[in-house]
């Protein structure tokens, strides 16, 4: 086994073993410029940029760790467009890239050997292993001198004092209390806006809220990580009466797009290896419940044969791994009261993921009931035995990826994400797919479904507003939130990216240097100096590249319109905008995969009997089906088609023929893949009566 690679400096030390960087050494710290809470990735930025303008800062991380994710085990950085990301969160990524330029820095592999389709030619490099992720950002803090309190929590019952709108001081669980002219909330959970008073909301919005169709309850949507195959969910196959299962919540999904108090799900990104000098097997938990699994072996038994995970490897052959299909990492329905959770109900939530997390990859590794080549592949990676060495080899940081959400006097929503509204004061852009993970798992005509998984991306990089990390100024004057901004459920799984987070980290910290030399509130602050500076500091805040166009209003079509938002799918369709002339605001294809499997139906209610044209809508692409199947159902007739999806058609729609329908009747169009030659595309149906 190759020695690891030999760093002197004793960030070093502190980033292997967690130890604590010093503070002066004084029981209360004198005031501050700037106190940053939270050592997540957008904290750690905002304290260098706090420093860099000159200002007294402290950063407190409640843990003895740095990095928040991108240390915790997301070494697969999700950007959306790199090209997006400028500032002191590229500089990390650059410094990421010339860790790795050292030799001996690879350790279980040659640096020749990597490869990543992620990468691309970028001078930056976004693939890195854990450990790598904090011993960087410690050394950039280290570098900017900036002061570090580890292991130093907000006291959640009495932990801040304000006078006239504005904090003075917050105090920890120790009885540390620190006093700051500017305060930034850098948490994933928003514990220092809470306690301050700010507004905040936890769950998803309903889609009447902001005027959005993405949020709320989605059944019709989650059409990924779902079950592909009929499960059934009762203790006794069958039988209702014998209970659900373990793994499925007892309430049915709720009314579709409307607010509920659920939280996407959570899970560890694991660290794994595929070398066995390095790799640890799979430990089976204390509480191993073989009855937990009963759903998992259904599941295989049903056909449904597909690794339940996503290893992406990262250098050294080490892997961030994450959720993938129905019965996976992310542990649905188990982290509801995280967000106002307790620190005891917090760490309860945590130890009970890595429990479920364990006994999942110990099963899929050991169980008879898993196929023989299922159990193969999990047996070959097994978690990293040089990664989280304090920690039992388990990531620190639990995957939080939404909790409170600030609502401030602009909240970004899915109008924002898709350019149908421009924030006019941007301090930095995201480009991420508006991504959720399911919700929650439930039980509905005799099977198991997964709820609340939203993929719509092929959108532009589009601007985050200055207002939506700021409170609204009756309510705290003199605070920034960066990480848990003021967005709704679905615009946050766009924005909530660890490199926007430095990106809005950064600039946080510049409003905040701002405000405090012009003695005025940060609602207050010129946005025109703002940006001045943040384009000095090589902050991107406007997107100069290809734009994409938004998608036709169905409303302004003519005749009866469905769009896919509308439409019964059946098996694992993916969601795209990626090429233009869509109606509404993505549309639907079948991966080009499971053939035979996937089905679209379309209910469209006649409401005058008469002759109809009947059209279909879809964009062309050389990619697409030249025989996607088509069928038209009424109460008289059937009729079926092959439509070539690779010509081009009149402004998207392909007309199907007239058909006379009879009033009060229910014509159905249904799209299916079976044998089909390429990706099926699924947008719109339109009847125009003659």
């Amino acid at each position: 086994m190759k020695t690891r690679i030999r760093l002197t400096t004793s960030i070093l030390f502190a980033a292997l073993f967690g130890s604590t960087i010093s503070v002066n050494g004084q029981e209360t710290p004198p005031p501050y410029d700037i106190v940053v809470y939270g050592g997540t990735s957008g904290g750690i930025i905002a304290a260098i940029q706090a420093k860099a303008m000159d200002k007294t800062v402290l950063l407190i991380e409640p843990s003895k760790h740095l990095g928040g994710l991108t240390a915790g085990g997301l070494g697969a950085t999700d950007i959306g467009n790199k090209a997006a990301i400028g500032g002191l969160s590229r500089s990390f990524y650059r410094r990421i890239a010339e860790y790795y330029a050292n030799d001996e820095a690879w350790t279980w592999e040659k640096r020749e050997n990597y490869r990543s389709n992620r990468q691309g030619n970028d001078e930056a490099m976004w693939m890195f292993e854990p450990h790598v992720a904090e011993f960087v950002y410690r050394q950039m803090l280290e570098q900017s001198d900036v002061p570090v309190l580890l292991q130093e929590r907000l006291d959640l019952d009495n932990g801040v004092m304000k006078t006239n709108g504005r904090i003075d001081r917050i105090r920890m669980e120790s009885g540390k209390s620190i006093a700051a002219t500017m305060f930034i909330d850098a948490t994933y959970e928003g514990d220092l806006l809470a306690k301050t008073g700010v507004s905040y909301f936890v769950g998803r919005e309903g889609n009447d809220r902001y005027g959005e169709t993405l949020n709320g309850v989605q059944t019709r949507n989650a059409t990924h990580h779902q079950f592909i195959k009929s499960v059934d969910p009762f203790v006794r196959p069958g039988d209702p009466s014998s209970g659900l299962l373990p793994l499925i919540q007892e309430e049915g999904p709720g009314e579709e797009g409307a607010e509920d108090h659920r939280v996407q799900a959570y899970n560890l990104r694991l660290c794994t290896t595929d070398i066995p000098e390095n790799r640890r097997a799979w430990p089976k938990p204390d509480d191993y419940d073989e009855s937990r699994w009963e759903l998992l072996f259904r599941n295989f038994e049903a056909g449904d044969l597909r690794f339940p995970w996503n290893p992406v490897f990262m250098p050294n052959r080490k892997t961030d791994t994450n959720n993938n299909f129905a019965i996976s990492t992310d542990f649905l329905g188990a982290n509801y009261d995280y967000p106002e959770g307790d620190y005891a109900t917090r760490e309860r939530i945590y130890r009970e993921h890595v429990s479920y997390i364990s006994g999942l990859m110990w099963t899929l590794a050991n169980h008879p009931r898993v196929p023989k080549e299922v159990r193969e592949h999990f047996q070959n990676l097994g978690m990293a035995k040089d990664e989280f060495r304090d920690n039992d080899n388990w990531p620190h940081q639990l995957y939080i990826r939404e909790a409170r959400r600030m609502v401030s006097d602009y909240v970004m929503t899915q109008h924002d994400c898709q350019g149908r509204i421009t924030a006019a004061d941007p301090v930095g852009l995201a480009a991420y797919t508006m991504d959720s993970h399911n919700t929650q798992r439930y039980a509905r005509d005799g099977r198991v479904w997964n709820e609340g998984d939203v993929q719509v991306g092929g959108f532009s990089p589009y601007p985050i507003s200055y207002r939506s990390i700021v409170p609204k100024k009756n309510e705290c004057k003199n605070l920034l939130v960066p990480v848990s901004l003021s967005a709704s459920h679905i615009a946050y799984g766009s924005i909530r990216m660890e490199p926007v987070f430095m990106v809005l980290g950064q600039s946080a910290a510049t409003a905040a240097a701002l405000a405090i030399d012009a003695g005025i509130a940060v609602q207050d602050v010129d946005y025109q100096s703002l940006r001045d500076r943040l384009v000095m500091d090589d902050q991107i805040l406007e997107w100069t590249g290809p734009k994409r166009t938004p998608g036709i209003d169905p409303a302004r079509l003519e005749g009866i319109v469905i769009d896919d938002k509308d439409a019964i799918f059946v098996g694992e369709w993916g969601q795209s905008s990626s090429v233009n002339g869509y109606v509404g605001t993505a549309y639907r294809h079948d991966n080009n995969a499971m053939k035979g499997e996937c089905r679209a139906e379309f209910s469209v209610p006649i409401a005058h009997s008469g002759m109809y044209e009947v059209r279909v809508y879809y964009t062309a692409n050389p990619n697409r089906a030249t025989n996607a199947r088509v069928a038209i159902v009424s109460s008289t007739a059937e009729s079926t088609f092959n439509i070539n999806q690779r010509e081009d058609n009149d402004k998207g729609f392909r007309s199907l023929g007239k058909f006379t329908f009879d009033e009060a009747d229910r014509v159905k169009i249904i799209v299916k893949n079976d044998e089909t030659d390429g990706y099926v595309i699924v947008d719109a149906v339109q009847l125009i009566k003659k």
